[in-house]
């Protein structure tokens, strides 16, 4: 956690709009309803810069603000049917996400990256497992739509944030 009081409401304020700004940004995929979100990319940062208790909060404003009709998920949407609908599994799962990233603030390479790997699989799960119910698919046609077409664009940002975030948790001196 951040210092003082006030300063960890700012810090997860900010960790918020980070993740909204970041959320609606996708590459659609042919082959799934799912499509490849920068979203994991801003929970990943912001939990290992910030901590779990941040991070959960910072995602639960953005499920909020998105809940309410701001466009902050997915390709600029929003709207309680998101949470509802076949990709809600998915965005709940980005609290259990940024839980278990946070729970390697200002730790090891190794560290960050066995908690945000672990934490994606369950974000995964979640998610795949909502997708089935919604859409009445089987949990391996459900996989194979809502998992294995991210895992390439999942190890790429996994990548990213296990090199740059040491980096700039050391420089931002959190």
């Amino acid at each position: 956690m951040a210092n003082s009081k006030p300063q960890q409401l700012a810090l997860t304020g900010l960790a918020a709009a980070f993740i909204c700004i970041f959320g609606p940004l996708i590459l659609p995929i042919p082959i799934s309803p799912v499509p490849i979100s920068l979203c994991t990319l801003a929970i990943y940062f912001c939990g290992y810069l910030l901590g779990s208790k941040c991070a959960v909060v910072s995602v639960l404003i953005y499920l909020l603000i998105g809940f309410l009709g701001v466009p902050v998920f997915s390709g600029f949407t929003s709207g309680p049917g998101h949470l509802l609908g076949p990709t809600g599994g998915y965005l709940i799962g980005y609290l259990l996400l940024a839980l278990i990233c946070g729970q390697s603030r200002g730790k090891s390479r190794s560290h960050l990256l066995v908690s945000c790997l672990t934490g994606t699989i369950i974000c995964y799960a979640l998610g795949t497992l909502w997708l089935a119910l919604q859409n009445q698919l089987s949990l391996p046609t459900a996989c194979m739509a809502g998992v294995v077409p991210f895992l390439i664009g999942d190890f790429v940002k996994l990548f990213i944030v296990t090199i740059a975030g040491p980096g700039i948790y050391k420089r931002l001196q959190l």
